[in-house]
Parts: structure tokens; C-alpha cells; sequence
């Protein structure tokens, strides 16, 4: 026995000499993890791998990796120690001074209770809790204190974002799951190699969105850093603009279609990738690295690049190498451009406000197309800053609880004077408020009487501010002696002094087409994109002001003919049937078949959605549980009233009712909340003392 003692005793020496002779590697290593974890605050890093080709150009490639903390199954965590190696190893995920290094056995039991079980799941992918410095929290306390200390924390699989509670991190999936992140940022998502050569031999990440692969530069998120801007929060904006443009296809091709700022160029490549001989995309960039990349990026996607108009032709499905598309790739400022040539659609989405660019936009579109413009700036229209609002859009308003749509209204004012000072009208399509962007969509009706209708639509807005009550201002030029005679509230009479401000000038008008929104429906299902349907879905119920949800999409034998502001679309039904004089979407007499048509539109003019909508939670009453809003709106219904859902805010209500009618139906279905303390006071007086 003693023998044995003294053989183990000698064995563990030599095996502590192994290990100081090997700490040193190990230190080393763990400082090379830590270095790579803190660059910058993410987990999932990029390294650059710089490869010459035969003619000596050197290129930079990147490979994505994932943190080691992400791992599908039990193994791939263990695998990333030698388990079976003798000596004493280091946890990967856990710093020395937290946890030392021990046997395999132990730190086996290490892995699998503290750190595989302790996870949170996303897609098949486990994120393990991590314990190394990734992310330091910086300590309040005095200067002879420690400055900053580890906390324990997760990686996101989309992301690579670092987030210490695990319920946040969940929450945090979940908004990349609605806004439709669920590609993981690490995963060789693209189908094409990672050898492109890199301008100035920066490294770069490929990223697939709707079945187009772009390459990004880094600091891609930050504009003032980079040219090539990239926002994956814009998702929902790309989409929405395909479909309008899938929409528009369908009506008359080929289309000549403009992105005026392609950045890194992704939109008019998935134009040009998925509608292919239907549209001739021309992408413009003032910016000579975005055009670089936009050229890059055509060549990553398999679409041939078109210095000029001319010899534009479209290749068959021929062999894999042969393009698909092609598209134009322009270095010219955007007014200049739009200037110069007409289009048939025309999007804006310039970094911040639209409206320098909004009367070179009119200028040549052609009749009946279709101009989209995004704005950004929702520090102004969000009203964040009254004076930036005031310079640009030439409108006073104030915060309010419809302070989204009071944007889309401001936006649109903008695009109809813009259009009236080049003789044309305009129909709003489509008006989206979100969170990071205003959208708005609208067909450009040429004449100067379409302008002249355009213009009337344009009026003033009298607030309330005691109670949020708002209308628009009658149409005419006469003077009223007591403007708050408009107001359906009696806030004037019971309270001294100005109760009410003036804001605008706003569009007064309709903000959506339901025609136009069911065609955008179909294209949404054409193309597989399960994300926005919700929203569409939802806009197509705030365009009629229903609850209901008729949405027959199979077959497209609902969606025949849509009379858009007098104008009669053929969709999928009957473009095959028409002459090609149909398909160009002329107007039709009054005389022909669609004057019954025209008439019903003309007659059903008060059936338009009710202007802005109501918070549920900003009108509720103390001390009264409201009903669930479903509920509440199914009581407005019987009430008699219009009503609807609105995207612009998830508990707002849109309906023609006013704000006195709102709330008493409020009222009448919000039942009294009772405290505990009585219930509790009585089952104390039950209970007898014990003796």
C-alpha cells in the first residue's frame, strides 16, 4: 500500500511538472480568446485571410466564426478541451481566478451542469452561459475598489450581442424572430465562395437576405464610418418596396425602375434577381465605393453589370456561370440622374430626410407610375425636434398619441405639393409607420386638374390638448369666428383659457388603397415572404376599417380589377386576355364598361377610413379594469360604429366614433378593480388568537 501511495504521489509531481512546463501555452491561449472575445464587445469575430492569385493581387477573405459558446450538442462543447489528455485542464469558458484547473473528470461535470444546462435555445443552437471577460461591468465604487468586474453573460446566435439575464435574452430573440432575423450572423448562409476580392484589401461578411447575397464592409452599421450603410432593421421597408414593384409589374413591362441610393446595392438586386425580364433596374450611387461594392455584389449574385442603356439583353438559363439579370450601375447624384431620365418607379431612401430629392423625383416619372419614399429622420417626424420639423417639412405640430401617423400625414404633404409643383397628382398607395422609418407609396396621376385635387387635400389640423380630441379643418376659404366649434369636445367651455393648437399642413386624405394592399398580398405569397404578410394583412384591415379578415389569395380570382382613384388595373386575371393598349393602364371613358364602376367608387367616397386613431391605454379609467381590445372592439362593432386595428400603434383603435363615444363604451364594459385589503382584513377577523 505504501508502495502505492508513494508510485501515485510521484505520479501527480510529474504531472504538475507537465503542467507548469505547458501553463504558459495555456495562459497564452486563454489571453488569445480573451483578446478575440473583446474586439469589439461581440462574440462571433471575422478573421481575415489574405490570398494571392496569379497575377500577385492580393485579396482578403473572411471566414465568420461563432463563439465558442454556441453548440449544438453536448460533444461539440466538450471538444473544445482535450478531455482525455492526462493533467489538469482549464475550463474554455471560465476564467482562471473563477475556476481552476482540474481533471477531466471534473471539469467534464463542469461543463455539462454549469455551463450546458444553463442555456438559453434558439434554432437548434444552444447558447451556453459564458463566464469569460466578453463583457465587463463597470463598478461604481471608490478608486482603491476594482474598476470593473466579469458578469456572466450570453451570446446571441443572430447577432453576436452580449446580454447578461437570460429572460433579456430571450426577449431579445423574440424581436429578432418578428422582424425576421433568424439567419445566424456566424452561418455560411451565402452560396457562393468566399474568395471575392476586397477593395483596398479590407476584410468583409457576406450576408443573404431574400435569396440575394451582398458583401459587407466593416462598420457597415455606422453611417458616419462607412459608406457602404447597411441596416438590418430595414427589412420590413425592402420588402414592402419589392412588392409595390412586383405590383406595378404585373400591370405593364418591362419597367424602368431606379434606386437612387444603392449603398450596398441589395434592393435593386433583388429587383433585378426575382422579377427579371420584367424590370430594368438602374442602381445609382454618389459614392465611388458604393459603386465598387454594387459591382462586387452583382458579380456575387450572378448578374451582369451594364455600363450603358444600350445592349441590355437577358441570358437564358443556360449553364450555371451565365447571368441571370443585369442591371445599370450609376455614379451620378441623385437629382441629377432622375433629372436626366424618366422612370417608371422611383424609390428614395436617402440617410435622413427625402425632401431635397422629392421635386427631381416628379420631374420625369412617367404617368401612372409609382414613386416610394423612406424616411429616416424620426428625430423631426417623430417630433423630437420641433424646429428641424419646421425647416424641413414646413409644418408646426406637437407630441401626440397618433404621433406616427401625424408623420405618414406630414410626409405625404410633402410629396403632394412636390408633385403639384410639377403639374401632377398623386394617389396614396400605401403609408407605413414604424419604428425606425416612415414609408409612403403613391401612384403619380399626371394633369394639372390631379394636381389641382391633390392640393385640396391638404388642410390644417385642430388639436385638442386637454383630451387629445382632433379634426380636420373644413374645406373652404371662409373664416369661422370660434374654431373650437369644430371640435366635437367641450374642453373650450370648461377650461380657461387656449385649450387647442393648429398643427399642420397635413395630407387629409386616404393613406391606403385596399386593391393595391391585396395585389401586394399576392406578391407576398409569390414570393415566399412570410414576414411582412402579417402586416399587409393588417393594413388591408385598417384600409376598410373592419375586424373581419377575408383574404382569399389562391387562385387570384378575387383580385380581377382594382379601380385606383378612377383608374382601372388589370392584375393576373386578365392581363393575358387584354390588349396591349389595356395592359399600358390607360384611362378609360366614362362612357365604357368601367362607368358603373366608377360611379360605385365616386358614391362610396364616405366609406374612406376614419382619419387617426385612439389608445385604448391612453384613455382608460382609474380604478377600472378594461375589457381585452378584441373584446372592445367588438363592442364599438355593436355599438355601431367602424372600426379597426392599426398598425401605427399595437393597442390603438382606428374608428369614425369620437372621443366622448370612444369612452363611453369604454366605460360601460370596464369592470371596478378591488383591492385585496378588505378580503384580507376579513380573514384576519375570522382567525382567533391562540392562547
Amino acid at each position: 500500500m505504501a508502495e502505492l501511495k508513494e508510485g501515485d504521489a510521484e505520479q501527480l509531481h510529474q504531472e504538475d511538472a507537465n503542467i507548469k512546463d505547458t501553463g504558459t501555452d495555456t495562459s497564452k491561449i486563454l489571453a488569445e480568446s480573451v483578446e478575440r472575445e473583446q474586439i469589439p464587445t461581440q462574440s462571433a469575430t471575422t478573421t481575415p485571410v489574405r490570398t494571392e492569385d496569379k497575377n500577385g493581387q492580393t485579396s482578403s477573405t473572411v471566414v465568420s466564426e461563432r463563439h465558442v459558446s454556441i453548440q449544438t450538442t453536448l460533444e461539440g462543447l466538450e471538444m473544445l478541451v482535450d478531455l482525455n489528455g492526462a493533467g489538469r485542464k482549464s475550463c474554455p469558458l471560465c476564467p482562471e481566478e473563477k475556476f481552476k484547473a482540474c481533471y477531466s473528470h471534473k471539469l467534464r461535470r463542469h461543463l455539462q451542469n454549469l455551463h450546458w444546462k444553463v442555456y438559453v435555445e434558439f434554432e437548434s443552437q444552444r447558447m451556453c452561459i459564458c463566464h469569460l471577460p466578453c463583457r465587463q461591468l463597470k463598478s461604481s465604487l471608490g478608486s482603491d475598489q476594482t474598476q470593473s468586474r466579469h458578469v456572466a453573460h450570453y451570446h446571441c446566435v443572430v447577432c453576436s450581442v452580449t446580454i447578461a439575464r437570460k429572460t433579456d435574452m430571450i426577449s431579445h430573440l423574440k424581436r429578432h424572430f418578428n422582424k425576421g432575423e433568424t439567419e445566424a450572423s456566424y452561418s455560411g448562409s451565402s452560396d457562393v465562395p468566399f474568395e471575392q476580392p476586397v477593395p483596398g484589401g479590407q476584410a468583409y461578411e457576406i450576408m443573404k437576405e431574400l435569396g440575394t447575397n451582398v458583401q459587407l464592409l466593416p462598420n457597415h452599421t455606422t453611417p458616419q464610418k462607412t459608406d457602404t450603410y447597411f441596416n438590418r432593421k430595414m427589412k420590413t421597408n425592402r420588402q414592402l418596396v419589392f412588392c409595390s414593384l412586383a405590383v406595378l409589374a404585373e400591370e405593364r413591362n418591362p419597367l424602368e425602375c431606379l434606386d437612387a441610393f444603392g449603398a450596398t446595392g441589395i434592393m435593386g438586386l433583388q429587383w433585378a434577381k426575382h422579377l427579371r425580364n420584367s424590370v430594368k433596374v438602374t442602381i445609382n450611387d454618389l459614392s465611388e465605393a458604393c459603386v465598387k461594392m454594387i459591382k462586387e455584389n452583382c458579380h456575387l449574385n450572378h448578374i451582369r453589370v451594364e455600363g450603358t442603356r444600350t445592349g441590355r439583353q437577358h441570358d437564358g438559363a443556360g449553364d450555371a456561370d451565365s447571368p441571370i439579370a443585369s442591371v445599370e450601375v450609376v455614379k451620378m447624384d441623385a437629382n441629377v440622374i432622375m433629372h436626366l431620365r424618366p422612370f417608371d418607379y422611383i424609390h428614395l431612401d436617402p440617410f435622413g430626410t427625402t425632401v431635397n430629392y422629392l421635386d427631381a423625383a416628379f420631374r420625369n416619372v412617367r404617368n401612372l407610375g409609382i414613386v416610394s419614399v423612406t424616411s429616416t429622420d424620426t428625430g423631426s417626424l417623430y417630433s423630437k425636434s420641433l424646429n428641424v420639423t419646421l425647416r424641413h417639412y414646413g409644418c408646426q405640430i406637437v407630441r401626440t398619441e397618433y404621433y406616427r401617423e401625424l408623420a405618414a400625414r406630414m410626409v405625404l404633404a410633402s410629396v403632394a405639393r412636390a408633385a403639384a409643383r410639377c403639374n401632377k397628382g398623386i394617389e396614396v398607395l400605401l403609408a407605413v409607420a414604424l419604428e425606425h422609418f416612415v414609408l409612403v407609396v403613391v401612384r403619380v396621376l399626371r394633369g394639372p386638374t390631379q394636381a389641382d385635387e391633390s392640393s385640396k387635400k391638404l388642410r390644417q389640423l385642430l388639436h385638442c390638448q386637454w383630451c387629445e380630441e382632433r379634426v380636420f379643418f373644413k374645406p373652404g376659404s371662409m373664416v369661422e369666428e370660434n374654431l373650437y366649434r369644430q371640435l366635437p369636445c367641450q374642453c373650450h367651455g370648461s377650461m380657461p383659457g387656449k385649450t387647442a393648437v393648429e398643427l399642420g399642413p397635413l395630407w387629409a386624405g386616404p393613406l391606403f388603397n385596399t386593391g393595391f394592399l391585396r395585389r401586394m398580398l399576392v406578391a407576398t405569397v409569390q414570393h415566399n415572404m412570410e414576414d411582412i404578410q402579417p402586416l399587409v394583412k393588417t393594413l388591408i384591415c385598417e384600409a376598410d376599417c373592419t375586424t373581419l379578415k377575408p383574404f382569399p389569395v389562391p387562385g387570384f380570382s378575387a383580385f380581377s380589377n382594382q379601380v385606383e382613384c378612377g383608374v382601372v388595373i388589370k392584375t393576373l386575371q386578365k392581363v393575358e386576355e387584354a390588349d396591349t393598349s389595356d395592359q399600358s393602364g390607360k384611362r378609360k371613358p366614362i362612357g365604357e364598361d368601367c362607368g358603373n364602376v366608377l360611379k360605385k367608387v365616386k358614391s362610396d367616397t364616405s366609406l374612406e377610413h376614419p382619419a387617426f386613431y385612439y389608445s385604448i391605454h391612453r384613455h382608460s379609467i382609474r380604478g377600472m379594469n378594461m375589457p381585452k381590445l378584441n373584446k372592445f372592439l367588438q363592442y364599438l362593432t355593436e355599438a355601431g360604429f367602424r372600426v379597426s386595428r392599426t398598425h401605427f400603434d399595437p393597442t390603438g383603435v382606428r374608428t369614425d366614433a369620437t372621443l366622448a363615444q370612444f369612452k363611453e363604451v369604454l366605460t360601460k364594459y370596464s369592470v371596478p378593480t378591488y383591492s385585496s385589503a378588505p378580503q384580507s382584513d376579513a380573514a384576519s377577523s375570522d382567525r382567533r388568537p391562540t392562547l
